[in-house]
């Protein structure tokens, strides 16, 4: 079966025909109705019959298939981080390295994108074989990082779940989620994330905390308490048995992490602990 020539990727094709206005490229091959046009003004000097060139595939503004030398920011089924050129009525245009802006549907988007943002998108093939963006990257994004445990990484929110957490691309390209345990802030899409590995799934797929280890933690947390304390006049009507939900709503933390950080203020002295709440000493 004759190789076709594929959108959305780069391809070595063989020159086949010279004419004014270019030249046509083909798969070794390919059926001269597959052959494709590469403009005049992207041929490399001294270009010769049956040189082979190396051409991204895509379809120009009047939809025809067409080659480039030039190189997108974006392949078929990748991820990138790319700029909202334009919204218009029917979507939004992103800019991709290349003359013809990249497509955004609106029923691709995560939220109403606006000029200027920074979205992470994928390109896939629409119903019709037009390239498009979409912003749900999760199937997409890679599995294979070299990260350990305990690594610090860095990435954006992505997408948002009320189940399962906050879904982040660590550094826009592999796939990482913390925990809705985990969660104890609002996050928003494109977020900037600063995280620590805290498991390796089976699937190579990254699970994050945005905590320190314990120790660490419990000290940074100890001190954000007394800080509350401080600002509240030297009370606060929490102790170990407050309910984990209204922990979690005033110090950002779990209600295990709380008990710790007061049991260590407790024995250093700097707080007491009476059925009404905690105090300073």
């Amino acid at each position: 079966m004759a190789e076709k020539i594929q959108l959305g990727k780069y391809q070595e094709l063989i020159v086949t025909k010279k004419v004014d206005f270019g030249v046509f490229l083909n798969t070794p091959a390919g059926a001269d109705s597959e052959k494709i046009l590469l403009p005049k003004n992207q041929v490399p000097e001294n270009t010769q019959l049956k040189d082979v060139l190396e051409v991204f595939v895509y379809r120009d503004s009047e939809d025809r298939p067409i080659a480039t030398m030039q190189k997108p920011e974006l392949t078929l089924g990748g991820v990138a981080r790319l700029e909202v050129k334009q919204v218009t009525k029917i979507g939004a245009f992103l800019e991709w390295g290349l003359s013809k802006d990249l497509f955004l549907p609106f029923k691709e988007q995560l939220y109403p994108v606006r000029e200027g943002d920074a979205v992470l998108v994928t390109l896939y093939l629409d119903k019709s074989e037009r390239l498009c963006a979409s912003m749900h990257v999760y199937d997409v994004l890679r599995n294979d990082s070299e990260y350990e445990k305990d690594d610090p990484v860095s990435g954006h929110v992505y997408e948002i779940s009320e189940n399962f957490g906050v879904f982040v691309a660590v550094d826009d390209l592999y796939s990482a989620l913390i925990p809705k345990k985990e969660v104890f802030e609002k996050y928003r899409i494109n977020q900037p994330v600063q995280a620590r590995v805290a498991q390796i799934m089976e699937d190579g797929r990254l699970t994050l905390s945005v905590k320190k280890k314990i120790p660490e933690q419990m000290n940074d947390d100890a001190e954000y308490i007394l800080g509350c304390l401080e600002t509240a006049g030297g009370f606060l009507p929490f102790h170990d048995k407050s309910d984990p939900t209204a922990i979690k709503n005033r110090f950002h933390m779990s209600k295990n992490a709380f008990k710790r950080s007061i049991g260590r203020l407790l024995k250093e002295g700097k707080i007491t602990i009476s059925p009404d709440g905690i105090r300073t000493k």
